[in-house]
């Protein structure tokens, strides 16, 4: 291990154990992997999917500029010219997670931590828990994050490690149409976010004149991308119990938030 990597471990290693406290007993590992300064639970495992985007987020090249390059030039190409920046899209994912300092959050799939970042700095005395499948877009992470209340894992969306209710707000930014299983992705989302916890998505949005059904058809067996239908993840997060729920449509992109209800206490009589 280099000296740099020590010093990114033993920053982060009270948020580690913060986050290994979260996870459901039958998950949590007996000897934690520590790789680079990020929670590795998938060791040979890549659930990233076979097609050419996805397999382009496990890219070391694409790590490197991925914050400062490719994400931006990816926005401009999917909300046009006149859509939010980088700064704007930060700005209204914490407008849509309402976060408060000592707020636990999760960022799911986080890339290079470009929005961790920012969270981390809004809760101050919280925990922000970053995760992502890609080993070089944490690597890069790690590095880049000074705050101590950040713990990066590399780990499945679609398999979250964590007790139900764990989290007091969730993100998942220019991700879902990536994974492989986005429904079964959100599903985990809303089971680990608490009662009155917000969530806040940025994805795909269908436009034109073809159905989403044949845009996502040839769009995803191309790419891996997937097309999402205008009212899809708004109804898909209705159906899982959510509500407040709010979309705004920009260019081929959608920002979509909600809110899980509060339990409702028993009363006796």
């Amino acid at each position: 291990m280099s000296p740099r990597q020590h010093t990114d471990v033993v920053r982060h290693a009270p948020a580690v154990e913060q986050t290994l406290a979260l996870f459901e007993s039958a998950r949590r590992p007996a000897v934690p992997q520590i790789e680079d300064g990020y929670l590795d639970l998938l060791g040979e495992e890549d659930p990233t999917g076979a097609h050419p985007g996805q397999r382009l987020m496990l890219s070391g090249t694409l790590a490197s500029v991925y914050e400062r390059l490719w994400r931006p030039l990816g926005g401009r190409l999917l909300m046009g010219a006149t859509g939010p920046g980088m700064r704007e899209e930060r700005r209204m994912a914490l407008d849509m997670l309402e976060l408060s300092p000592n707020d636990r959050v999760l960022d799911v799939a986080c890339g290079p931590g470009n929005f961790t970042r920012s969270f981390a700095g809004a809760t101050r005395e919280g925990l922000v828990v970053a995760l992502d499948a890609s080993k070089t877009m944490l690597a890069v992470a790690v590095r880049e994050t000074e705050s101590a209340n950040v713990a990066y894992v590399r780990g499945d969306a679609c398999a979250l490690p964590f007790r139900d209710g764990s989290f007091d707000a969730i993100c998942c930014f220019a991700a879902l149409y990536l994974i492989q299983e986005p429904m079964r992705a959100l599903d985990e989302i809303v089971r680990v976010l608490a009662p009155g916890g917000r969530v806040a998505l940025l994805s795909s949005c269908n436009r034109g004149p073809l159905s989403a059904s044949a845009t996502n058809a040839v769009v995803r067996s191309l790419s891996g991308v997937r097309i999402f239908a205008r009212d899809e993840l708004t109804r898909a997060l209705r159906d899982r119990g959510l509500s407040d729920i709010e979309q705004r449509v920009v260019g081929l992109a959608q920002f979509v938030s909600a809110r899980k209800r509060q339990e409702r206490a028993c009363s006796t009589r």
